[in-house]
C-alpha cells in the first residue's frame, strides 16, 4: 500500500507514523516542511514542501499516484479545496482527520454516533471542521472523490499531560502547581463525563480504515470504550505525581469570561459536556479495533516520560497567576456572601 501523509509529525499522527513504519507491505510518504522529522523512524519517506505552495507540491507528486492521502492539518475548506485539485484522480481513498466536537453541542443525548448532528455554535474551530466536511461530501457526491471522514476526540500521547484547563504553553504549569500542593482548577463540579484515547490506539483505528472499501464515504469516529469523570482525571494525575489533589470547581461559564484564551471554545464547545461515544460503527468496519491504554495507565506513562524529560517541563507563569487570580475571586465570592 502507498500512503501519503499530509503532515505526519503531531500527536495523532506520529502514533500511525509508527506503526505503519513496522509494517512490510506499506511504503509511506509524508509530505511536510520537515521541521519535526528528526524522530522518525527508518524507512519513511520526505516530501520536503509547504503543502500551501499548491505549484511546488503538484511538482513533486506530478508522477506519483497514492493508495491512502490523509491530511492531518487542514482547518478550512480552502485548504481541502486545494487537495481536491491535487490529488482527486491520484488517489483510492482520501482520509480527512475532522473533530468530535462538531457534533451537537450542546447535546440532545450525552450518548454519540455518527448520526448525530453537527453543530457547535460555541467553537469556530469545529464550525470550520465542519465546513470542511460539508465540502467533501459534496465532491463524494456529484464527483465521486473517494473519501473517509475520521473524527477524533480527545487524544493524547506521551508528551502532554490531558486536561480540560490549561495555558497557552501545554499542560506541565498544572503539573508543578499539583507537585507544589497549589490547588488546581477543575471545570464545573467535575463530574461530567469525558473519554481520551491514547494515540497509540486511535493509530490502530485509523490504520484499519486505510484501504477499507467500506470505509469510503463513511464518516467514522475513534476512541476509547473508557467513560470518566474530569475529577477521576485529574485523581489520575495527581496519583501518578504522587500527590494529593488540591482541587478548585469553578463553572466553566465563569472560566471562559474570565480567560483572554478560547475557553468558551474548548469548555462550552467541548469539554464542559457529557459524552460517551458508540463506537461500533468503527468496530463494524475493523472488527480488530480494541483500545487496550487503559487511562490511568495512559496518563502514568506520559507523566514518567515528561518527568524524564526537562525539556518538556514548560513553565507559564502567566496562566499559573491567573489561575491564582480565579481561585483567589473564588474565595472572596464566598466570604462575601457568608460574612
Amino acid at each position: 500500500m502507498k500512503v501519503l501523509f499530509i503532515g505526519g509529525t503531531g500527536t495523532i499522527s506520529s502514533a500511525i507514523t509508527q506503526q505503519l513504519a513496522e509494517k512490510e507491505n506499506c511504503e509511506l510518504y509524508l509530505l511536510n516542511r520537515g521541521t519535526r522529522n528528526s524522530g522518525l523512524p527508518a524507512g519513511v519517506n520526505i516530501l520536503q514542501a509547504d503543502i500551501n505552495d499548491e505549484a511546488a507540491v503538484a511538482r513533486l507528486i506530478e508522477n506519483m499516484n497514492f493508495d491512502v492521502v490523509a491530511d492531518f492539518i487542514a482547518f478550512h475548506p480552502e485548504q481541502l479545496e486545494r487537495d481536491y485539485r491535487l490529488f482527486n484522480g491520484r488517489t483510492k481513498q482520501f482520509i480527512f482527520i475532522s473533530s468530535a466536537s462538531a457534533y451537537q453541542t450542546p447535546l440532545s443525548d450525552y450518548r454519540v454516533t455518527e448520526g448525530t448532528p453537527l453543530s457547535n455554535p460555541y467553537w469556530e474551530y469545529s464550525r470550520n471542521k465542519i465546513a470542511c466536511e460539508e465540502y467533501l461530501v459534496k465532491q463524494y457526491r456529484e464527483n465521486g472523490f473517494p473519501i473517509t471522514i475520521v473524527r477524533p476526540s480527545h487524544t493524547y500521547c506521551e508528551r502532554s499531560i490531558p486536561l480540560g484547563v490549561h495555558g497557552s504553553k501545554g499542560s506541565w504549569q498544572v503539573a508543578k502547581r499539583m507537585l507544589e500542593n497549589k490547588p488546581v482548577i477543575i471545570h464545573g463540579d467535575g463530574t461530567s463525563l469525558w473519554t481520551m484515547t491514547h494515540n497509540s490506539d486511535f493509530a490502530k483505528g485509523f490504520i484499519g480504515l486505510m484501504g477499507n472499501i467500506h470505509a469510503i464515504g463513511e464518516s467514522v469516529h475513534i476512541t476509547s470504550d473508557e467513560t470518566v469523570t474530569w475529577n477521576q482525571i485529574y485523581e489520575m494525575i495527581a496519583d501518578a505525581l504522587g500527590v494529593k489533589l488540591n482541587a478548585v470547581h469553578v463553572s466553566s461559564e465563569f472560566l471562559a469570561a474570565c480567560s483572554s484564551d478560547d475557553l468558551r471554545g474548548s469548555l462550552l464547545g467541548d469539554k464542559a459536556n457529557s459524552v460517551v461515544f458508540d463506537n461500533s460503527k468503527l468496530k463494524r468496519l475493523v472488527p480488530e479495533f480494541v483500545a487496550t491504554t487503559r487511562l490511568d495507565q495512559g496518563i502514568k506513562q506520559t507523566v514518567q516520560y515528561i518527568l524524564a524529560h526537562p525539556e518538556l517541563q514548560l513553565e507559564d507563569p502567566e496562566f499559573d497567576a491567573w489561575c491564582d487570580k480565579v481561585i483567589d475571586a473564588m474565595d472572596r465570592a464566598v466570604k462575601a456572601v457568608t460574612e
